[in-house]
């Protein structure tokens, strides 16, 4: 074969491989020709079997009495370094100082920084990426951790089985605003473009969890997003917070996943991924069923309206038989002195009625 036809030979395979991205210059998104529908095909541990999010089955969970509480540490103390706030095209990014940390599982894992996923309002009412008996919240906050006694940083840990924690915080909305989370939505309005970033005051990073740090889920995972490096042991929060609709409603309009030279402006929107097969894998709960169990607000209500209604019922009850007692109570007395006389008047008929004759015996 001449050189001619040996150059005509190669010369696909090697378009082929100058026309194939490597992963860490792919542009994914989560919908659209690089979406997680395809994730897979450019970050193959994405097609993994230990993928997160999950749903959580309550009724498919095992009980470990050897998962103690979780223990924050350093989440309060957030001094006067400014935190920086940052828009990566698929979230808003708060990074955390080193001195913060994660106690209560078997290493320790150092804080490096936290993200939230959240929906678009739209009919499916999704924002959140963990589902509990498939049932979504309205969005999602992830504080993620390295574990600092194996590994020296982050881009060492994230690819090792063991090398990440994530704490997963699920948000539903209610009427009440809350304080925490406007020290993070009240500056979205900086970095409303992908790559923008901006200092932000310091915050009490704890005050965004909820108080309940002693009931949670426990599962092997990997990240959310590509690379899914399946190297996260995930622990997500059994009691939920709050926010309002309002806050939710600024966390889902606000930003944008196009950058700024950008033309055509897209929402960001929807930056949750559907969840993953369990595949056999099993998530532990620090808690029993009884003492997790968390009623709905129609469950409430019921209970509520159940009490009051027994509540009038016994009163009902008790004031009819006060009412029947008094009623009685002069019937007898009637009935008393009727007795009384009759018994008087007896017993002077008795002194009244004259005794017999002596009779003599002849």
């Amino acid at each position: 074969m001449g050189s001619l036809g040996l150059f005509i030979l190669l010369m696909p395979l090697c378009f082929q491989w100058t026309a194939a991205p490597a992963p860490e210059e792919v542009t994914w998104t989560y919908t659209g020709l690089v979406g997680q529908s395809e994730w897979s095909q450019y970050f193959p541990d994405c097609g993994g079997t230990s993928q997160s999010p999950v749903d959580v089955v309550s009724t498919q969970t095992k009980y470990d009495p050897s998962l103690i509480p979780l223990t924050p540490l350093g989440y309060s103390q957030h001094g006067n370094t400014p935190f920086t706030l940052y828009n990566n095209g698929h979230t808003a990014v708060i990074e955390l100082p080193e001195w913060m940390g994660l106690a209560g599982l078997p290493w320790f894992f150092t804080a490096v920084q936290m993200h939230l996923h959240w929906g678009s309002g739209g009919p499916s009412h999704g924002g959140s990426e963990h589902t509990i008996n498939g049932q979504s919240a309205d969005a999602e906050l992830h504080v993620v951790h390295y574990n600092s006694e194996l590994y020296p940083n982050m881009s060492t840990a994230m690819t090792q089985r063991d090398g990440l924690a994530v704490l997963g915080i699920l948000i539903v909305t209610g009427e009440e605003t809350n304080p925490a989370f406007n020290s993070i939505l009240n500056y979205l309005n900086r970095i409303r473009h992908a790559d923008q970033k901006v200092s932000i005051p310091a915050f009490d990073v704890q005050s965004l969890l909820p108080k309940d740090l002693e009931r949670y889920y426990r599962y092997n995972g990997s990240l959310t997003t590509p690379p899914c490096y399946q190297s996260v042991i995930w622990t997500l929060l059994h009691e939920r917070v709050q926010i309002s609709k309002a806050q939710l409603l600024k966390m889902e309009t606000i930003l944008y996943s196009s950058k700024a030279e950008e033309a055509d402006r897209m929402l960001l929107q929807d930056n949750y991924r559907a969840t993953q097969p369990l595949n056999h894998r099993v998530v532990f709960t620090s808690f029993t069923a009884e003492s997790g169990k968390e009623l709905s607000s129609g469950e409430v209500t019921a209970i509520v309206i159940g009490v009051m209604c027994g509540c009038v019922g016994l009163a009902v009850i008790i004031r009819f038989i006060v009412k029947t007692i008094r009623m009685k109570e002069p019937e007898k007395a009637k009935e008393k002195k009727q007795d009384v006389a009759l018994n008087t008047t007896s017993e002077g008929e008795k002194k009244e009625e004259p005794s017999p004759p002596p009779q003599i015996e002849p």
